[in-house]
């Protein structure tokens, strides 16, 4: 989730991520889209994103990917308090 302060380079990022999935191994999909925020628990954090991997190492391939780190940073530009103004979650789901 995100708390922006600017989302020019929004759109951009958000392509960009979605482009790494295919190139980086066991990154399957990617979803994008603005917080609706039904249950107000969320009011400060205007867009969101998910990610999904085969296993924890694909997500660690990506987590150290240069083409992901660089989107990164750019969306770390873009948010108040900076890395702060993200927040991240990593679920593992399933057996």
């Amino acid at each position: 989730m995100l708390n922006l302060a600017d989302d020019g380079d929004l759109p951009d990022v958000m392509t960009g991520l979605g482009d790494l999935v295919g190139e980086i191994a066991g990154y399957t999909s990617f979803e994008h889209g603005p917080n609706i925020d039904a249950e107000g628990k969320t009011p400060d954090h205007a867009y969101g994103f998910i990610c999904t991997f085969h296993d924890r190492a694909s997500l660690d391939a990506y987590a150290n990917d240069p083409r992901h780190q660089a989107l990164g940073g750019r969306l770390v530009a873009m948010c108040n308090g900076g890395g702060d103004g993200i927040m991240v979650m990593d679920i593992e789901v399933g057996p």
